[in-house]
């Protein structure tokens, strides 16, 4: 048995990053080079519930003697870890959790960019893991670090993470293998060479000419790459909200300007994304209206009480009925982004759009006069939850696309839509309840305006939230006019944060919320 020292390798993936791929890359480098090598895989539970790990032990010696084979681990050793290389920043956290690297002795090399875990997307609120978190926690957990945006170079080079993350593996020098081995073994493995060499020869440089700058400050800055699984990307497909052809056709840039210049400063730059939005969803007096709106808060409270109603108010007012989603949807600039995302070129695509509007969201598009008395008995026939008409269109092909864009014809006959009366009711109720509380207290005034951040969802979600939204509001104004009388208003005040940080938590803890509105006003 050898007494050489082994080398070891944790590769903490998700389904579908190409992990399996990688490994047989790093193995047959090594083969390639006479490195003894053994690779192992432990397949995870799906998608983002559960990682699948390849381990790689590779011997420090070349062509060791045919009695000096060395026995290796089918599983890393905690704090003994030599790399840890992860195509997700977050499997840095759960590897670390595990204790697997050791600031000793482990170099980190990950990709910065996020692919979000189930417990992150159930959250109500926001419930994605803070990056500054991680980068600590790399930092503090490695003996170097080499952390970029993999996703992004490898869109940028017509290629694949995995591809990058080996190039920047070879270029870390941590293992003792060469440059040429790596390529090699791309070349055997016979899988898009051409784009995998490209995708290795960015890695390389990124590891070896700039880790440094690659690291948190990189990290920070490029969080969010375009690609599968990063919602928090800019869209670079996106024209500016002044080029859209309805902001165009209502006023210039300049116009907008204007209507936003009788507001305070601090104000202006919410202004500045806020109209084009609302001038986009509807018209230009639909923004007025949303102006007009935030006048009377300007009037009424404090900038800190109208900074939060501007910024709900506008994403509020254009929620998303079957009109908005048959709008996006249709866009080019959605197909046009559709085939750079996946390299498609002048080539075909098919997209298919999977579709569930439930009864609430399809009379929902029509004029409230028509469709009350049916939507009062749907509410009593269903009152749990309303049926769906689940369907599959391929927006890709003329009957699905025009099938998705004649919904857009229905948009003159919003303001008078069913769901538009339900909306903007809730809305006025919410204005005049801000306007009251401003009145007594303008820190109680900012916790009930922060209240809208429940108002989101579709079906029966939407109408589970808006419920929640309509108790906080009730609780917190009974509670508040009973402590009016001395002129303080913690228990109001602690009661609408409590509950809406409960709501925002998940589902688990609406019971909790629920049961807080109901005791609070009866304490104070």
């Amino acid at each position: 048995m050898s007494d050489a020292p082994l080398l070891s390798l944790l590769v903490p993936a998700v389904g579908g990053q190409g992990g399996g791929v990688l490994l047989d890359w790093i193995v047959d480098a090594a083969l390639v080079d006479g490195y003894p090598v053994h690779g192992t895989s432990i397949p995870g539970v799906a998608q983002r519930t559960g990682s699948t790990t390849y381990y790689v032990e590779l011997s420090g010696e070349r062509n060791p003697a045919a009695d000096g084979t060395p026995i290796f681990s089918l599983y890393p050793v905690p704090g003994a870890l030599d790399v840890l290389l992860a195509p997700e920043f977050l499997e840095v956290g759960r590897s670390i959790e595990l204790g697997f690297p050791s600031p000793g002795r482990t170099t980190i090399i990950a990709s910065t960019h996020r692919l979000y875990s189930i417990h992150e997307k159930i959250v109500t609120g926001h419930g994605i893991y803070p990056l500054e978190k991680l980068q600590s926690a790399a930092r503090a957990y490695s003996k170097k670090l080499i952390a970029f945006d993999a996703l992004a170079l490898a869109r940028e080079h017509g290629t694949e993470a995995n591809a990058v993350l080996l190039g920047a593996l070879a270029g870390s020098g941590v293992l003792p293998l060469r440059e040429e081995a790596y390529r090699e073994a791309i070349r055997a493995k016979g899988v898009q060479v051409d784009a995998n060499l490209r995708g290795f020869d960015a890695g390389l440089g990124v590891a070896a000419g700039s880790a440094v700058a690659a690291g948190p400050a990189e990290a920070a800055r490029r969080e969010g790459s375009r690609g599968f699984g990063t919602p928090l990307a800019p869209d670079p497909s996106r024209r500016a909200a002044s080029a859209d052809p309805a902001v165009i056709a209502s006023g210039s840039e300049r116009d907008m300007e204007r209507m936003a210049a009788e507001f305070p400063e601090g104000l202006r730059a919410v202004l500045r994304l806020a109209i084009p939005r609302l001038v986009d969803y509807q018209d230009r007096a639909y923004a007025a209206r949303y102006l007009e709106r935030l006048r009377l808060i300007v009037r009424a409270g404090s900038l800190e009480l109208a900074q939060i109603v501007a910024r709900h108010l506008a994403t509020w007012m254009t929620y998303e009925d079957a009109v908005r989603v048959a709008q996006l949807k249709t866009r080019a600039s959605r197909f046009e982004r559709i085939r750079r995302d996946k390299g498609v070129g002048k080539g075909e695509i098919v997209v298919t759009d999977y579709l569930k509007p439930d009864l609430d969201e399809i009379y929902g598009v029509l004029p409230y006069r028509l469709v009350a008395p049916f939507a009062r008995w749907a509410e009593r026939r269903w009152p749990h939850g309303r049926p769906s008409l689940g369907q599959h269109v391929k927006t890709t092909t003329v009957s699905g696309f025009v099938r998705v864009w004649m919904l857009t014809w229905l948009r003159p006959l919003r303001p008078i839509s069913y769901r538009a009366r339900e909306e903007h009711a809730r809305m006025d109720r919410w204005l005049a309840a801000l306007a009251r509380c401003a009145q007594w207290d303008d820190a109680l005034a900012c916790e009930v305006a922060r209240a809208a951040q429940l108002v989101k969802g579709y079906g029966d979600v939407r109408r589970r939230m808006t419920a929640h939204f309509d108790r906080l509001l009730e609780a917190a104004l009974r509670t508040a006019e009973r402590e009016a009388t001395g002129g303080k208003f913690e228990a109001s005040r602690s009661l609408a944060a409590r509950y809406r940080t409960l709501v925002l938590q998940g589902p688990d803890s609406e019971a909790a919320a629920v049961a807080l509105a109901a005791e609070t006003p009866a304490r104070s």
